[in-house]
């Protein structure tokens, strides 16, 4: 299977990169289209899963716990995310109170934790890179989720259109452990206005992967290994959602193709 799959829209839940997706051990990926009034409802098992509302307004159950009128944005470009995370082993349902967009992310665990929400004013903001590097991050659950979650490191990252992101290139794949984590990760895109597109580039040292991937509005993609920069078109702002967890435990530490490294200094 492709690590790069492309936009397919559909109602109800959509699987992106499923539980038996042959490149992750520990990741999986699906999105959640429903029209007001309509629900959805699954169990968790061995995913700690994260609910990121992509747009849209939703009450969420999870566990005994319920929570309403969550979300509210109209689209990832305007405003921060609300998120709700749910333990694995337990089982959560989203009742659309708007049209709403939903992202599942999941994440390996045995670790079973209390469910809570990620309101966008919690959601800690970074302006990273420089010159033709510079975006907006945002955090969702990262340093605060220590002691609350298990693996999962989730966050959002929006480039300003003609802007590089990722870069300069870094990678997460352990090749360099201890000082470089082994993370998978898996990221989602979408395009404003929607009928523009970026870039994913994604390589090896070796070159043994080298690829080129053009970003369009709802593709997805998984990365085991690699360096992995994304690029914005001129004109055309490139939102992606992204997710990691590996055997190295939370902290992020990435390494930098030393090729490139001298663009940080």
């Amino acid at each position: 299977m492709s690590r790069f799959i492309k936009a397919a829209e559909q109602k109800g839940y959509q699987d992106i990169f499923g539980e038996d997706y042959e490149r992750l051990n520990y990741l999986a990926f699906g999105k959640v289209c429903l029209e007001k009034g309509e629900s959805f409802a699954a169990d968790t098992n061995d995913y700690e899963t994260a609910l990121v509302i992509l747009s849209g307004v939703a009450a969420i159950t999870a566990g005994e716990q319920k929570w309403t009128q969550l979300g509210g944005r109209k689209n990832v470009f305007e405003g921060k995310a609300t998120t709700v995370y749910v333990p694995c082993q337990s089982r959560y349902q989203i009742e659309a109170e708007t049209d709403v967009q939903i992202a599942v992310c999941k994440v390996k665990a045995e670790e079973i934790f209390e469910p809570f929400v990620v309101t966008p004013d919690e959601v800690v903001t970074h302006i990273r890179g420089e010159q033709q590097w510079n975006r907006k991050v945002y955090d969702i659950i990262a340093d605060n989720g220590d002691g609350k979650v298990h693996r999962i490191v989730l966050g959002e990252t929006i480039n300003q259109p003609g802007q590089w992101s990722g870069y300069p290139p870094h990678k997460h794949d352990g090749e360099h452990f201890p000082e470089e984590p082994n993370l998978e990760e898996i990221y989602h895109y979408q395009v404003n206005p929607e009928q523009g597109f970026g870039v994913q580039h994604h390589y090896t040292k070796d070159l043994s992967i080298d690829d080129a991937y053009t970003i369009r509005h709802g593709a997805s993609f998984a990365v085991e290994k690699g360096y992995h920069p994304v690029g914005g078109a001129g004109g055309y702002e490139v939102y992606y959602l992204w997710f990691m967890a590996g055997e190295t435990g939370r902290k992020l530490n990435p390494y930098e193709d030393p090729d490139h490294k001298w663009l940080s200094k």
